[in-house]
């Protein structure tokens, strides 16, 4: 029976094969022992150590010989973790002092002290340190197996070579491409993973800086975490199918559901294939127009694949996902400058564009959290209404920006401005919260000004926002939705929802054309960005600065390298005065 499963969309791309679960977690027995026995199970729990961290060094010196493609750079710096958690003191004192003072067997003292350990890391305030309580269990449990005399828990079978979905149907020998179905997945399993040439992965744990997630995108296989009880679900050998961009995965697909990603997954190979070919080719129109094409990220993690997709810079990173899904618990100042840092290193020296928080409405703070005190979000307390509301947090969130700014251009956004005095409150705590870090004696940055034009009153008195604003980015999506009266997530009006609305495209066009006239930067970062059927318009109309998803980045450019805007300019202007533009679309 055909069925699916809904985790985190952490790497693109479609996998079909049969699923190989992977060996669950070792049991543990619990005893107490003799005072005789104390020094020898010590000794026990340090030689699996020691033979883990042999056996860490000798992946590490494996992946030294290998190139970036078969072991990036991100999976040795999470062994390096490993190893450095597999020497820790604290872990070490502390199976001494369970074994020595409580009599605990040497596997009760591990699991006991990891407990121990994990609550410490569930304490921490950074996302990203938080995570890496993961990254602890997989060294516990590698020392465990090592107590236990079993073996790594990755399948070593040799996987088949790409066939045809034909062949794939026909064909149910052991020669088909092989998915694997794990409850978490260690780097060192990881790079057996990578060596065995497993097709894709799902998980039932993660997030989206798990460090399986981080590897998965780094290398590039499809992939889904979080995917809950995905290990339970499925049997050995079913077949299945992984929808790394959806985040899905289908158990037992009928032939129809088989064939149809099957197809999807062979147009999607070619289409990359040509893609990649324009990686280093630079955005010039034909006739000699320089177009920037930029990221949006969530996470200061997806900066690396932003600049390996080809951006050349971060035109939108959603600050919101840092404070999301923690329970009211809102990061501090220290965390959310660590996290924008590490957004700046990952760029590496290329231009950052923080928006700030923008939640409410389809963003909620916990997603087990609905607003039902507000007859419509969409219309109520979100984005910079929010944030104004607010002040003691906005202005964390301000001087965390401006501290991160010391490291690298570092641009600041502000969402859903409606009003001039939304503008200059803005601005006052801007300025207050430079004077907080000059009283602090902190280091900070000088960060360039830039407003959403998401909202037609905003679209509507450009000249107000252009005298404060140093730059624009028009955020097509609230602002169709707004525009258009369209409530994005009502599925009975969806079908209204038209970025080719003539009302929609004046006041892009109009956005354009004034800053244009002004000399001010102006860029687009909603959908509209990355829809390559949009690229020949959006560049008649004047725009040279596209802020999209890393993966629609080569896509958009091949679209600009065929465009010539001298010739796109008339053609745009009829689109504009179209009454059904879509039909002069071609």
């Amino acid at each position: 029976m055909t069925f699916s499963i809904h985790g985190l969309p952490v790497a693109r791309g479609i996998a079909i094969g049969r699923a190989v679960l992977m060996a669950g977690r070792v049991d543990v027995a619990h005893y107490f022992i003799e005072h005789g026995q104390v020094v020898a199970e010590i000794s026990r729990v340090r030689d699996a150590r020691d033979a883990v961290v042999e056996e860490v060094q000798r992946l590490q010196q494996t992946i030294a010989g290998m190139g970036p493609k078969e072991a990036p750079h991100e999976l040795s710096a999470l062994l390096d973790v490993h190893l450095m958690l597999l020497q820790d003191k604290e872990l070490e004192t502390g199976v001494k002092h369970w074994i020595s003072d409580r009599l605990y067997n040497a596997e009760w003292a591990l699991t006991t002290q990891l407990e121990q350990l994990s609550r410490q890391f569930d304490e921490m305030e950074d996302e990203y340190l938080r995570e890496r309580k993961a990254d602890l269990e997989q060294v516990v449990e590698r020392i465990l197996r090592h107590m236990k005399g079993v073996s790594s828990p990755v399948p070593s079978r040799r996987p088949a070579q790409p066939r045809s979905q034909d062949k794939l149907l026909a064909d149910d020998s052991v020669d088909v491409p092989l998915v694997l179905i794990a409850h978490d997945l260690s780097p060192a399993d990881m790079l057996q993973f990578k060596q065995s040439v497993f097709a894709g992965f799902v998980t039932d744990v993660g997030g989206r800086t798990s460090h399986t997630a981080i590897v998965a995108r780094s290398m590039d296989i499809p992939a889904v975490v979080g995917a809950r009880s995905a290990s339970h679900l499925v049997r050995q050998d079913d077949w299945v199918i992984v929808d790394g961009d959806e985040g899905v995965m289908i158990v037992d697909p009928s032939p129809i559901i088989l064939a149809e990603y099957g197809f999807k997954q062979r147009q999607a190979e070619l289409e990359r294939g040509r893609l990649a070919r324009l990686l280093h080719t630079p955005a010039v129109t034909l006739d000699g127009q320089k177009i920037e094409l930029l990221a949006n990220i969530e996470l200061p993690e997806d900066a690396p694949a932003a600049v390996a997709a080809g951006a050349v810079g971060v035109g939108l990173f959603r600050s919101e996902f840092l404070f999301m899904n923690r329970k009211g618990d809102l990061p501090g100042e220290d965390e959310q400058y660590e996290a924008y840092r590490r957004a700046v290193d990952g760029m590496q020296g290329l231009p950052v564009t923080i928006r700030t928080i923008d939640v409410g409405a389809d963003k909620p703070l916990d997603e087990t959290e609905r607003d039902e005190a507000h007859l419509n979000p969409a219309l109520g307390l979100r984005a910079i209404r929010w944030s104004l509301a607010d002040p003691a947090m906005f202005l964390t969130q301000l001087r965390a920006i401006l501290r991160a700014a010391a490291h690298g251009k570092v641009n600041l956004l502000v969402p859903m401005l409606a009003h001039v005095s939304e503008i200059r409150q803005t601005l006052s705590l801007l300025d207050f919260a430079r004077a907080e870090l000059d009283n602090r004696g902190t280091t900070y940055g000088p960060v360039q000004l830039g407003a959403m034009i998401e909202i037609p009153a905003a679209a509507l008195t450009l000249r107000t926002f252009l005298k404060y604003f140093d730059f624009l980015s028009i955020g097509t999506n609230d602002l169709i939705q707004y525009t258009l009266a369209i409530d994005r997530d009502d599925e009975s009006v969806a079908h209204l929802y038209d970025p080719l609305h003539p009302a929609v495209l004046q006041l892009v066009a109009n956005t354009i054309a004034e800053c244009n006239a002004q000399g001010k930067g102006v860029s687009v970062c909603g959908e509209m960005a990355g829809d390559t059927q949009m690229t020949r318009l959006l560049l008649g109309l004047g725009l040279r600065s596209f802020s999209m998803h890393p993966a629609q980045v080569l896509a958009v450019k091949q679209e600009v390298l065929r465009a010539d805007t001298s010739r796109l300019r008339a053609w745009a202007s009829d689109v504009l005065a179209a009454e059904e533009p879509v039909k002069l679309l071609g």
